[in-house]
């Protein structure tokens, strides 16, 4: 018998007995197949979850510009001048270059800084006095580390007496070069560590936790 003929008399068996088609169950299989396979659906149809989850983001992100706005125009610096480059830091609150036209105002105390300005050489003896006065400061804080006896040592680099370095006593965010360093510096330094500061995203990194 050709085959064929043998196929179609096994279809003609299949519809005498009542049974579906072999195209009919194949399909049935496939349409079962493609269902088992489709992707979930989502369990929010209106997608409020992605839409809350946008406004917090927004929310966040709008906060932490404000606050980064509140921030950089009333930077309170703590001066703690230890030699020479501490006369080129006096001069940035004079009228030439008025600092206060950035929102930059000297604190005499710790208590009331955002920031610390170390200006001069730090020997041995004044680097615990440096440690308390930055761990009174409240957070966030930052370091500004000015001239080269600051950064590290500086012309008294092999002195017995000197800390090669401030960043060796406490965490140093910004480093102005000089010996030493004029107040143009100085004033673009604190122009950096605000656009640092302008960068920061705190709420959002404590939403994240």
């Amino acid at each position: 018998m050709a085959p064929h003929y043998r196929h179609a008399q096994a279809r003609s068996i299949i519809r005498a007995v009542g049974g579906n088609s072999l195209d009919a169950a194949n399909n049935k299989a496939i349409g079962a197949y493609s269902a088992r396979d489709a992707p979930l659906r989502d369990v929010n149809p209106f997608g409020l979850g992605k839409t809350a989850a946008k406004a917090v983001d927004y929310t966040l992100t709008t906060l932490d510009s404000v606050v980064a706005y509140m921030r950089t125009g009333s930077l309170y610096q703590l001066t703690f001048g230890l030699a020479c480059c501490a006369v080129e830091m006096m001069h940035i609150a004079s009228p030439r270059y008025d600092q206060d036209r950035l929102g930059l105002m000297f604190r005499a105390s710790p208590r009331q800084a955002d920031c610390i300005i170390i200006a001069g050489t730090l020997t041995n003896k004044m680097a615990p006095a440096l440690r308390k006065v930055y761990d009174q400061m409240p957070s966030p804080k930052y370091v500004i580390s000015m001239g080269s006896c600051a950064n590290g040592g500086g012309y008294y680099h092999y002195s017995y007496a000197v800390v090669r370095g401030c960043d060796r006593i406490i965490p140093v965010d910004l480093y102005v070069p000089g010996c030493p360093p004029t107040a143009e510096a100085l004033l673009y330094g604190i122009m950096q560590l605000q656009k640092k500061m302008r960068r920061e995203r705190p709420l959002q990194y404590w939403y994240r936790k």
